[in-house]
């Protein structure tokens, strides 16, 4: 069992930055690959970020490229996104997830573990 906390959401105005973090507990952390999505209201959950589960490999969604940067440190079983140049548009609850069958899974939302989200607002 891995419970997933998320914290770090908040308001920021256009251009900010905010970094999100998602503490685990358990101790197989690092058997999971990680994955940030994120839901606006009235459209659906949206993949934004995945990394394998020795921090070797990301993989972002194209609206965030080069803005949102995924990382882990798996001795305090934690996920980061670092978010910078926010958007209006990327106002969301933003969910941390876990998957056991690596990143490929993230992205196919074969996901074993939600966060409970949390709210990141950027204004215009």
């Amino acid at each position: 069992q891995v419970q997933l906390v998320e914290s770090g959401g908040g308001l920021v105005q256009a251009g900010g930055s905010l970094r999100l973090s998602c503490a685990a507990s358990g101790r197989t952390f690092r058997s999971y690959a990680m994955g940030w999505f994120r839901q606006a209201p009235g459209k659906e959950r949206e993949f934004v970020a995945a990394i394998t589960w020795s921090g070797g490999m990301t993989y972002y969604a194209d609206s965030v490229k080069g803005r949102f940067t995924i990382s882990r440190v798996n001795a305090k079983n934690t996920v980061y996104l670092q978010m910078n140049s926010l958007k209006p548009e990327d106002t969301a609850v933003y969910y941390c997830a876990a998957a056991s069958g690596g990143v490929d899974a993230v992205r196919m939302r074969r996901i074993d573990y939600w966060g409970q989200g949390t709210q990141v607002t950027v204004s215009s």
